[in-house]
């Protein structure tokens, strides 16, 4: 007897599983999804529309963090930045009504539908330093480190405010894991030593 051939939605949703779940719709025309089955799916719920062209299979558990995920998948050459990244590492009290990026200076700003950004140009070592990739629904998400974000926070004060950068030092220092060696590497490199010598001297 021949083995019963799968339909077209069977093997879309198979692919689905394969790439963790989720998919933009330029990845699933590149892995011969049809967009009629992507169409299918989505009519029957079999998949939800996270963003505009970016799929995910409706079975699976709800995401803990849509939103960083959602940025990761659609604009994966940014990096979380200031209040967004000052959040997930519980060093403010501010709850982020956007999602703040780095960019690459020269790197156009992505358009989303949702979540609402706001990015940020970074270059040299100060795109480069600290970047670290956390697992969040099983989406490799890219955020500056804790003591990057510190020294980020002062760089830019002018744009979150001073009460921010301050409080994300407090909080740092509060930290099991305060290094007062790193933190300083990324001041340096954010060159925010002067800035932050008295708090940093009034702290330590």
């Amino acid at each position: 007897m021949a083995a019963k051939q799968s339909t077209p939605t069977e093997k879309a949703i198979e692919v689905f599983r394969e790439r963790g779940g989720i998919l933009r719709t330029s990845e699933a025309l590149q892995l011969d999804i049809h967009p009629h089955t992507l169409y299918t799916l989505r009519e029957s719920g079999e998949i939800q529309q996270l963003s505009r062209g970016l799929y995910r299979l409706a079975n699976l558990p709800p995401l803990t963090n849509a939103d960083l995920v959602i940025v990761a998948r659609k604009v994966p050459q940014s990096v979380i930045c200031l209040i967004s990244a000052l959040a997930f590492h519980e060093l403010t009290t501010q709850v982020p009504h956007l999602i703040d990026i780095a960019l690459p200076r020269g790197t156009r700003a992505p358009i989303l539908d949702y979540p609402p950004l706001r990015a940020f140009r970074f270059s040299g070592p100060a795109w480069s330093a600290g970047i670290e990739t956390h697992m969040i629904d099983s989406v490799p998400v890219r955020i500056y480190s804790a003591a990057k974000n510190v020294a980020d926070s002062f760089k830019y004060r002018n744009k979150i405010g001073l009460d921010v950068a301050l409080e994300s030092l407090k909080f740092y220092r509060q930290r099991r894991d305060f290094d007062v060696s790193t933190l300083l590497k990324y001041v340096r490199i954010c060159r925010v030593e002067r800035v932050m010598r008295p708090y940093l001297e009034a702290l330590l």
